[in-house]
């Protein structure tokens, strides 16, 4: 882990842009399914896996918007609570889908994420 050292007697200042993290940001997206509406996510990494969490959003039927670094995700027009297999199995992050989905609408079907075994688990 790198660290800063400041050595003097003088105050501070200034500003660091500080970057979105991928760990960070697909639990954030996970649990905008919670909301029933609309969640803006600001300083959103362009990232292969943030690229697939929005679009199993997608297929779930959330209405998704990404431009610049910015997210907006309307998940009160969600029609399905299955996340498709091939979208599932292309990383292990989706299967932070099943809490959300199971809370808001107590049923969800995925099939295990990628690297594991591929079958199909129906939660009730």
């Amino acid at each position: 882990m790198s660290k800063l050292i400041v050595t003097g007697g003088r105050k501070l200042k200034g500003e660091i842009v500080v970057e979105g993290s991928k760990n960070a940001v697909l639990p954030i997206l996970a649990a905008t399914v919670l909301n029933d509406g609309i969640s803006v996510i600001k300083n959103c990494p362009k990232l292969r896996d943030v690229e697939i969490m929005l679009e199993i959003l997608r297929k779930l039927g959330c209405k998704v918007k990404f431009e610049e670094d910015v997210v907006t995700i309307d998940s009160s027009t969600i029609n399905s609570t299955e996340i498709p297999e091939d979208l599932a199995t292309e990383m292990r992050s989706s299967i932070i889908f099943l809490g959300p989905l199971l809370s808001r609408f107590k049923k969800v079907t995925i099939s295990y994420p990628g690297g594991c075994e591929s079958l199909l688990a129906h939660f009730n």
